[in-house]
C-alpha cells in the first residue's frame, strides 16, 4: 500500500512538472490518446538450402526481411478523420518533422495540437527502416557545405539575407547531424509499395512529402485510393505526365543538370486528378536562368511543378503550386516546415486543409 501511494505521488509530481513546463512555454498540455510504431511493407528473401542449428552462422535456409518502411504514430484526443502521413526527403529521416534544429516544435507537434493524428515515416533503406535486401557501400563523405548551399540556407559560408534559418552554430550542427545515408539504392517503387501498405493498414489519410519524397508520393496515390490528398514541400524529381504530354527538359546550371519529367499511362495519371494536391516552394529561387547554381536548380523544379500542376488541372484535377514569397511568407529554405516561421507555414497548410474540407 505504501509503495502504491509512493508511485501515485511520483506520478502526480511528474504530471505537475509537465504542467509547469507547459505553462512556462505558453502551451496547453498535449493530450495523446495512443502512440506506437511498426514496420510496414517490404519483402522476405529465403536463402536456398536447409537451416542447420549446429551451423547457425551459415546462411543456408535462413530468411531476410527488408525494404519495409518504419512508422511512428501519435493520435490526439478527438482526432480528425484524416491522419497526416509524413515522408521525408533525400538524406533525411522522420527527424525532418520532429523538433527543429533550434529546438522548436516541428510539424509533428504543430499538427497534433491542431487535432490531426500523425504518422512519421522512415522510407525503406533509410533511418529506422535501414534493413535492405540490396547491398550498398556507405562511404565517408565530406559534403555538408554542399547541402548548406543546395538546400538554400545561403551560399556557404554566407546565409541569404532574411533567411528563416537560425544562424547560431548549435542549430547548424543539429541540422548537419540530422542527415542520414541510404543503406541500399533509392528505389521509388519500393518506397511507394511500402507506403501503399501503410495506407492499406490505416485507411484514408493525407500524404505530406518533402523533396525527393515527391515522386514516391505521386506513385503512392496512383497505387492506393486511400490517399485522399497530397501536400508536397519542394519536390524536384519524379514529376509524371501522360504519354504524349511530356514537356521538354528544363535546362539549368544546377549541379544535376537539366530536369526531365517521366511518362506514364493516362489511366494512371488520371488518378492524380481525383484528389486535391498542393505543392509549396520557399524563397531564394531564381525567376530567370542564372549561373547561381542552387537558385537555378530550384528554378527548374518550380517551373516543372507548374507545368505538372497545369497538366493535372487540364485533365480536370485540383492541383495548386504555392510559391511562398508570392503569398507574403518570406525567406524560407528547402525546409519551410522547420524554418523560424514554420508556424506561419503550417497555418497556410491548415487553411488549405479547411478549404478542401479535409479537416473534419
Amino acid at each position: 500500500m505504501i509503495r502504491i501511494c509512493s508511485l501515485l505521488s511520483s506520478a502526480i509530481l511528474l504530471l505537475s512538472a509537465c504542467d509547469v513546463r507547459s505553462q512556462q512555454s505558453g502551451k496547453e498540455p498535449m493530450q495523446i490518446i495512443t502512440q506506437g510504431s511498426f514496420a510496414v511493407g517490404g519483402t522476405k528473401l529465403v536463402k536456398p538450402g536447409n537451416f542447420d542449428v549446429q551451423k547457425a552462422l551459415e546462411p543456408a535456409g535462413q530468411t531476410l526481411h527488408g525494404d519495409h518502411a518504419y512508422a511512428f504514430y501519435q493520435v490526439p484526443v478527438n482526432a480528425k478523420k484524416y491522419p497526416l502521413v509524413f515522408l521525408h526527403g533525400a538524406g533525411q529521416s522522420k527527424k525532418t518533422w520532429e523538433t527543429t534544429p533550434d529546438g522548436r516544435d516541428g510539424f509533428q507537434n504543430i499538427f497534433l495540437r491542431k487535432g490531426y493524428a500523425t504518422y512519421l515515416l522512415d522510407q525503406p533503406r533509410r533511418g529506422e527502416a535501414g534493413k535492405a535486401t540490396v547491398g550498398a557501400e556507405l562511404a565517408t563523405t565530406y559534403d555538408e557545405q554542399f547541402w548548406f548551399t543546395q538546400f538554400r540556407l545561403g551560399n556557404y559560408p554566407d546565409y541569404f539575407p532574411g533567411v528563416q534559418f537560425p544562424k547560431d552554430a548549435a542549430s547548424l550542427e543539429q541540422f548537419y547531424r540530422q542527415m542520414t545515408p541510404n543503406t541500399g539504392a533509392f528505389d521509388q517503387n519500393v518506397i511507394a509499395d511500402a507506403i501503399s501498405k501503410l495506407f492499406d493498414k490505416i485507411g484514408q489519410g493525407i500524404l505530406v512529402t518533402h523533396s525527393q519524397g515527391g515522386g514516391p508520393g505521386w506513385s503512392t496515390a496512383i497505387k492506393n485510393a486511400n490517399v485522399k490528398a497530397i501536400v508536397a514541400y519542394e519536390p524536384y524529381s519524379g514529376f509524371v505526365f501522360p504519354k504524349g504530354e511530356l514537356p521538354a527538359p528544363i535546362k539549368s546550371s544546377g549541379l544535376f543538370g537539366e530536369l526531365k519529367g517521366a511518362e506514364i499511362e493516362l489511366s494512371d495519371f488520371m488518378k492524380l486528378t481525383k484528389i486535391p494536391i498542393v505543392v509549396y516552394y520557399g524563397d531564394n529561387i531564381a525567376k530567370e536562368p542564372t549561373k547561381i547554381w542552387n537558385s537555378d536548380h530550384w528554378r527548374s523544379g518550380l517551373e516543372m511543378a507548374k507545368l505538372w500542376a497545369a497538366t493535372i488541372n487540364k485533365h480536370g484535377g485540383n492541383a495548386t503550386v504555392v510559391h511562398l514569397p508570392e503569398v507574403g511568407i518570406m525567406g524560407n529554405t528547402h525546409f519551410p516546415f522547420s524554418d523560424l516561421n514554420n508556424m506561419e507555414v503550417a497555418a497556410h497548410l491548415a487553411d488549405w486543409l479547411i478549404e478542401k474540407k479535409l479537416d473534419r
